[in-house]
């Protein structure tokens, strides 16, 4: 008898920080998809976010993860990104995986801004082979503009992409970072043993603007 494929959620980003909206949207993909686990994948070296001048750093990014998702059991933290030298690729690191795992099946969970910028992502197409895309609105987003967006990249490369049915929790990390500056309470948008990390290690004190 044929053993079931694994099915592995991924939640990439720089986690600069880790926020309320990256847990509901890994949750929403783990139920949604009846995925075995989801994990929280913190980027290494992203080409498209070289000056992070005043951010934290990748210790405290990888910890503020760790704290994050420790009380639940089908999230866990990887480290595979930051394994990587030089600049890391969704590509890349998506092609490793499956070369590790051929018994998995990866879901790569992302929000719909980056999927109107997949097409200036390397290598669009070695992604959709190895993975199925789940993507997720916010509260700015045309759901018709999505849609087409959805087909279009379909039509060009193959692939699935699909959406997930998530709570707008329209937040972002720059939005978080901005919060700290001005002393505003994170509470409920972050979770609080991160909060407490943050303010112990008095991380963002300086940070300028930047994408989650």
């Amino acid at each position: 008898m044929r053993e079931k494929r694994k099915r592995i959620g991924i939640m990439g980003g720089t986690f600069d920080p880790i926020h309320i909206g990256h847990l509901i949207l890994g949750e929403t993909a783990y139920e949604q998809f009846q995925l075995d686990k989801v994990l929280f994948m913190p980027a290494g070296n992203p080409p498209h976010k070289r000056e992070r001048k005043d951010r934290a750093s990748d210790e405290q990014r990888t910890e503020m993860v760790k704290r994050a998702i420790a009380s639940n059991p089908h999230f866990e933290l990887s480290l595979e990104e930051m394994r990587q030298d030089g600049y890391t690729y969704t590509y890349r690191t998506l092609e490793n995986l499956q070369n590790q795992n051929p018994d998995t099946e990866y879901f790569f969970i992302l929000g719909a801004d980056s999927l109107y910028d997949f097409e200036k992502w390397r290598e669009p197409f070695r992604i959709l082979n190895v993975c199925t895309i789940l993507v997720a609105t916010r509260n700015h987003t045309s759901h018709q503009r999505l849609d087409e967006t959805i087909a279009a990249l379909k039509k060009k490369y193959g692939g699935r992409i699909e959406k997930l049915n998530s709570l707008n929790i329209d937040i972002s990390s720059e939005q978080i970072r901005t919060w700290i500056q001005q002393r505003r309470s994170l509470a409920y948008y972050v979770p609080d043993q991160v909060i407490s990390y943050i303010m112990e290690n008095n991380i963002y004190k300086g940070s300028d603007k930047d994408e989650i």
